[in-house]
């Protein structure tokens, strides 16, 4: 097993939170890909179609944020342990 650099624990939550906002990104992109921006107040077209990524990400960060899936404090925990485990 490679070794581990030891990482305080809210960098843990950080990342545990990034992971589950990546999760999200991942479940909302197909969500926003059925949008029907032609039909949105701004018209769609390429410049939307540019910044839909960005707003995909954003909305994904803020859900994570305010407690998401749930899926950031297991895999908190799981890294923690895994931490642990390298004592």
């Amino acid at each position: 097993m490679a070794h581990m650099v030891r990482q305080a624990p809210d960098a843990l939550a950080r990342a545990a939170q990034a992971f589950e906002a990546n999760a999200l990104n991942a479940l909302l992109k197909p969500m926003f890909d059925t949008v029907d921006a032609a039909r949105g107040a701004f018209g769609g077209g390429e410049g939307e179609a540019a910044w839909r990524p960005m707003l995909v990400d954003a909305v994904a960060k803020q859900i994570a944020a305010h407690g998401g899936l749930g899926l950031a404090a297991p895999v908190l925990r799981q890294m923690m342990q895994m931490q642990e485990n390298q004592r």
